[in-house]
């Protein structure tokens, strides 16, 4: 076994190979793109389940003022979402 592991290791030796890590410029990028993506899924996953699972988005059997404060919280924080993404892109 120890004989097969130095020949796996002569095979792979780092001259032999790409170069391992990533330019840090792209791991900029990519980190960009995961944030602005789980950014936007967190806020579509809470607005979906206060407006439909706690039935905010449309007034039925409750008073309208908790309707209206929904979509109030929802535009503001689609607001807060679009600043986010403008402050991670300008950079």
């Amino acid at each position: 076994m120890c004989r097969e592991l130095r020949i796996a290791y002569l095979v792979f030796d780092k001259t032999n190979c790409m170069e391992q890590g990533w330019d840090p410029e792209v791991k900029k990028y990519f980190l960009k793109i995961l944030n602005s993506i789980s950014m936007g899924l967190l806020w579509m996953l809470t607005m979906v389940t206060a407006g439909l699972y706690f039935q905010l988005a449309y007034a039925g059997d409750k008073p309208v003022v908790y309707t209206i404060l929904y979509y109030i919280v929802l535009v503001t924080t689609l607001g807060l979402l679009i600043r986010y993404y403008y402050r991670i892109w300008r950079k």
